[in-house]
C-alpha cells in the first residue's frame, strides 16, 4: 500500500471513504499515465489537482468513478478533452463516433437487447452473436 504525504503533516495521511478522491496524471498530449487516489477536493486547504500536479510535475485532473466529474473515469491510455471537460476512452473501431453528450463511443448500428452476447464485427459493420 502506497502512503501519501500531505504538506505540513508529519504523520502519513489516511484517506478512507468520504475524504477519498481519484486523479489522473496526464502527458504533454493530455493522456492519462496513472491514476491516483488522493484527498478530497472537498477538503478546501489546497487545490488538490495543483498540489498533485506540482508535486510530481505533470498535469493532474481529478476523475470520479460515478461520473460526476469529467463525465468519464480516467484509464490509462485515455485523453482528457479540456474543451469538454471529459476524459474519453481511445476510440475502439474507426467506425464508431463519439456521443458528445456522454463522451462515449458508440457503434454505428446499436447492438441487439436480446439479451445474448455480442461482438462489433468492424469490417461487416454489425454486431455478430459471440
Amino acid at each position: 500500500m502506497a502512503t501519501l504525504y500531505i504538506r505540513s503533516q508529519a504523520e502519513p495521511a489516511t484517506l478512507t471513504g468520504d475524504d477519498m478522491a481519484h486523479y489522473a496524471f496526464l502527458d504533454a498530449d493530455n493522456i492519462v499515465l496513472q491514476v491516483i487516489v488522493g484527498k478530497d477536493e472537498t477538503d478546501l486547504s489546497e487545490d488538490w489537482e495543483q498540489f498533485y500536479g506540482d508535486f510530481c510535475g505533470q498535469t493532474c485532473k481529478r476523475t470520479s468513478y460515478n461520473g460526476k466529474v469529467r463525465k468519464n473515469y480516467a484509464g490509462i491510455g485515455y485523453a482528457y478533452d479540456a474543451v469538454r471537460d471529459a476524459f474519453i476512452a481511445p476510440q475502439p473501431f474507426a467506425s464508431w463516433v463519439l456521443n458528445e453528450q456522454t463522451c462515449q463511443w458508440e457503434a454505428p448500428v446499436p447492438m441487439p437487447a436480446d439479451g445474448k452476447i455480442y461482438a462489433w464485427d468492424e469490417d461487416a459493420k454489425a454486431w455478430v452473436e459471440a
